[in-house]
């Protein structure tokens, strides 16, 4: 995506998760904050790099490679600053509510006009129209409203939120895609257009064959907490020292696992001939499995069913440190010029010809400012300093 550039006004994950996908790519992405604090993330809680003052580490996950620009468009000299940074932008990314921007000129319908090129795209909980579209939305909010939260949790508990923001995440990656997309068809036809992307509806995308399960069969799916309510053996497993995780999803990878575990017998066993034995008689299927399992390590049990869809479950040190993760490059030091060493998580994309570089840090509030503005907006350092002055720009 070299030649590419992204103005960005979003905040929090799935804007920002977008934009740093387009960084790595190549995009040069020039990130809008607010002189007063920036992204909402940078003052976040949990650890910071650098001590109580230094960079929050929500902050730091979603935001390489970006250059910041702190900058007050509320007022009229700073959407001077955007539009004169719109005229050589490809992309802008925004998640405010829908109507926010209408009040400083800087929405689709206004700009689309006077930058017939430019790619728009929207981020919102429930999309840029209907009785929904003023309320704001925080991704377990989503997780609730969109049926996820039902399928998820213990068999006889409540639903359960999954932990990690999965519906802003999902969101993220969705919006990599359609400015892709974009991108390519602008190729053909010479104009931008507005991407809406509401988190509401991705959440329901995402639902996936559990949506079709109730669509199709009229039934709720059953929540099966670390199982599955229709496969068996699919699930969590006590070893000697901790569980391992198996999903044995057909006939095949079952004979498999019971040759593995020393019970090629278990295979004619009529409680375990079908995938609809299995899930009926699941508890003895798994007394029997874990039997045998105890008796040895979840390390051990690893490397002894590497054949087989089985792994241990680990903690987050034991995942990180991993020599795997080392080995696929996933994991970054950046060194940022304020705080210092960051260790981040690096990009999950491999290209044989066009790699991408996650190797620049997370930006410093306001840092490429007076740099964005003198090379890319043109302005003159007195226009700069008279702006400062101004508290349009930080």
């Amino acid at each position: 995506m070299t030649g590419v550039r992204v103005v960005d006004f979003t905040r929090v994950i799935a804007g920002p998760l977008a934009s740093q996908v387009l960084a790595d790519m190549g995009a040069e992405v020039i990130k809008i904050e607010n002189p007063d604090g920036g992204d909402d993330t940078r003052k976040g809680a949990g650890p910071r790099v650098g001590g109580p003052s230094g960079e929050s580490h929500f902050f730091m996950t979603f935001n390489r490679g970006k250059k910041s620009v702190a900058l007050d468009f509320t007022k009229p000299e700073g959407q001077a600053v955007v539009h004169r940074l719109l005229e050589k932008t490809d992309v802008l990314l925004q998640n405010f509510r829908p109507g926010v921007l209408k009040r400083y000129g800087l929405d689709y319908p206004s700009l689309a006009a006077k930058y017939p090129r430019l790619i728009y795209l929207s981020i919102s909980a429930y999309g840029q129209t209907g009785p929904l579209s003023d309320r704001p939305g925080y991704d377990p909010v989503l997780q609730a409203e969109s049926g996820m939260m039902s399928v998820n949790g213990a068999a006889d508990g409540e639903g359960m939120r999954h932990a990690i923001a999965i519906v802003d995440t999902m969101t993220g990656i969705h919006s990599v895609a359609a400015i892709n997309a974009a991108l390519y068809a602008r190729t053909s036809t010479g104009k931008g257009q507005q991407i809406d992307l509401a988190l509401y509806d991705t959440a329901l995308a995402s639902l996936g064959n559990m949506g079709a399960y109730y669509l199709i069969g009229g039934d709720q799916p059953r929540r099966a907490g670390n199982g599955h309510f229709a496969s068996a053996p699919n699930g969590s497993f006590e070893t000697a020292n901790g569980k391992i995780y198996m999903a044995v999803a057909n006939q095949k990878l079952f004979v498999d696992t019971c040759k593995a575990l020393g019970h090629p017998e278990w295979e004619k066993d009529p409680r375990f001939a079908t995938i609809a034995d299995r899930v009926a008689n699941k508890p003895a299927l798994t007394k029997l499995m874990e039997e045998v399992l105890k008796t040895d390590t979840k390390e051990n049990w690893a490397q002894k069913l590497r054949h087989l869809p089985a792994g241990p479950i680990r903690t987050m040190k034991e995942a990180l440190d991993e020599p795997e993760v080392k080995r696929r490059g996933m994991l970054k030091t950046y060194r940022h010029k304020r705080v210092g060493d960051v260790p981040i998580i690096g990009s999950n994309y491999r290209f044989s010809d066009t790699p991408v570089d996650d190797t620049q840090p997370p930006p410093s509030l306001g840092e490429h400012t007076d740099t964005v503005l003198a090379d890319i907006g043109g302005f003159s350092p007195d226009e700069v300093k008279a702006m400062r002055e101004k508290k349009v720009i930080g």
